[in-house]
């Protein structure tokens, strides 16, 4: 994608070059201020690069549903999902978020895997009554913050109220359409506009009191939501439980554990019904006196032996200097780890449970007597 109208608006800084977000805002003078907004109050971030796909066709989601690990068959009109591609071992290939809505599934995902994700869906269209294309006609922003359903903000967008469920989703009489999603904060909004009114949507969001805020923000919050960015915090071996994508809709997930054959279900299902994952996805702290901080993709290390791997670094309002990093599944929160200058430690509460028995695994112990 090319770079973002809304960067030559007042105060914009860009992203930096070469990253996932360049040709976005990073901040606008005040990253952490920024973030205390869409924590507290209302804030907006231009996610204009975004890759949409636009799906029509009477057969979309049936279709969608064969080739994909998310149970969307009978997906409801105005509703959302969150949904995974996986290579016949398992591995994450594209995580998207897809609504579906007066006919149309769209589609959205990160912008260097969007034409990759376009193309495998053409490919895989065959007798089906669907018609993936580029739908890059619409641009994403996201609004954050308990006061993001204020009077103000909701007569800019022309609407009497804001979904109210995750993953719901309503027109705007505009084009394009808002839904709700269950991250980065409780109160998170997405909104698919049409690119060519997106910088007047922007500022009049602004203008009801919405403050502008960059991708450094919404990094920071998604980081302590522990909410992985593919490609960011997964690597070529990541698999679903890995990186916290398993669930359907209602469990905020990706992967639903109870649908038909679609490639890569045979990993989730030997892990899930008779494994464990060899690494998980933790939120650590960073060392902030340390000189330097490490970078996406680096090793982290544990007595001098590599335990895992550094995803997103971002600076938090309140939390400091915090990354998401996929470690090996025995490590322990008082482990002390090295992630490239500094040292660092694993938040405990952001460990998930691993404390349970697998099914497929209790049935093998029914049938030894055990």
């Amino acid at each position: 994608m090319s770079e973002s109208a809304l960067l030559a608006l007042p105060g914009a800084v860009a992203s930096p070059s070469g990253g996932p977000d360049a040709g976005l805002p990073w901040h606008y003078g005040d990253p952490l201020g920024e973030q205390r907004a869409a924590s507290t109050a209302a804030a907006v971030v231009d996610r204009s690069t975004r890759f949409v796909i636009a799906v029509p066709g009477d057969e979309r989601l049936s279709w969608l549903h064969t080739i994909t690990s998310q149970h969307i068959a009978s997906l409801p009109a105005g509703s959302s999902a969150e949904n995974l591609s996986l290579d016949a071992n398992g591995r994450v290939e594209h995580h998207f978020v897809q609504t579906d809505l007066d006919g149309v599934t769209w589609i959205d995902t990160e912008a260097d895997r969007g034409p990759d994700l376009l193309a495998f869906l053409k490919k895989m269209v065959f007798w089906a009554k669907a018609e993936p294309r580029d739908g890059n006609e619409l641009a994403m922003l996201s609004l954050l913050g308990p006061e993001s359903g204020s009077p103000a903000v909701l007569s800019a967008l022309g609407i009497d109220s804001l979904p109210t469920e995750p993953y719901a989703a309503v027109a705007l009489p505009s084009g394009g359409f808002v839904r709700r999603m269950p991250w980065p904060t409780e109160h998170s909004f997405d909104l698919l506009v049409p690119r060519e009114s997106l910088t007047a949507t922007f500022t009049a969001l602004r203008d009801a009191g919405a403050r502008p805020a960059g991708s450094w923000a919404f990094d920071a919050l998604r980081v302590e939501a522990v909410r992985p960015r593919i490609g960011v915090d997964t690597d070529e071996r990541t698999i679903p439980h890995e990186a916290r994508w398993i669930g359907g809709p209602d469990q905020y997930g990706a992967v639903h554990l109870d649908k038909g054959c679609y490639r890569g279900q045979e990993t989730v299902a030997r892990v899930h019904n008779l494994g464990k994952p060899p690494r998980h996805l933790v939120l650590i702290h960073l060392d902030g006196s340390a000189d330097g901080r490490p970078e996406t993709g680096d090793d982290i290390t544990a007595g001098g032996r590599t335990v895992g791997r550094i995803g997103t670094i971002v600076d938090h309002h309140e939390l400091g200097p915090i990354a998401l990093a996929l470690v090996k599944r025995t490590i322990t929160p008082d482990t002390a780890l090295v992630a490239g200058p500094c040292a660092a430690s694993i938040d405990p509460d952001s460990i998930p449970p691993d404390d349970g028995i697998q099914a497929g695994r209790a049935a093998v112990e029914r049938l030894r007597g055990r």
